[in-house]
């Protein structure tokens, strides 16, 4: 597709939490970019996690003719992935609103019980603290 500088043409990653699931029925590869404490807090089902920092790195990993979703807790982080590996020819697309736009619109999560956990190690020590003092 060719660059017009149409920001809608430039966005067409975007998917929404239905249409994820009709990609995941599909057999697309779900790929996580939060970090390990957010993902164990919450995730979609079968989906790996390889976090934002690392995912360049490790690109050699992801086959360019297999469709890839990524996610993370509102799309900010997933939609820079998304865009960087559509621009470099992957079949990819961002999960629009992230994993709490996923939830908000009733899809199941791993645990079921489980949190959209803030990014950061000071989120991740204080929502540890006040799970374990039961608030």
């Amino acid at each position: 597709m060719a660059d017009t500088g149409d920001s809608t043409e430039a966005m067409t990653w975007q998917r929404s939490s239905a249409e994820v699931a009709e990609l995941i029925a599909g057999g697309a590869r779900l790929i996580d970019v939060r970090t390990a404490h957010e993902h164990e807090a919450a995730r979609l089902a079968d989906s790996e996690r390889i976090g934002l920092e690392e995912l360049f790195d490790r690109q050699d990993e992801l086959d360019k003719s297999q469709t890839v979703v990524f996610y993370c807790r509102i799309g900010n982080r997933s939609g820079m992935a998304a865009e960087a590996f559509s621009n470099a020819g992957y079949d990819v697309h961002n999960l629009s609103g992230g994993i709490a736009q996923w939830i908000e619109d009733g899809q199941p999560i791993e645990p079921a019980d489980g949190y959209v956990a803030e990014p950061g190690e000071a989120a991740a020590i204080l929502e540890a603290k006040a799970r374990a003092a039961g608030n």
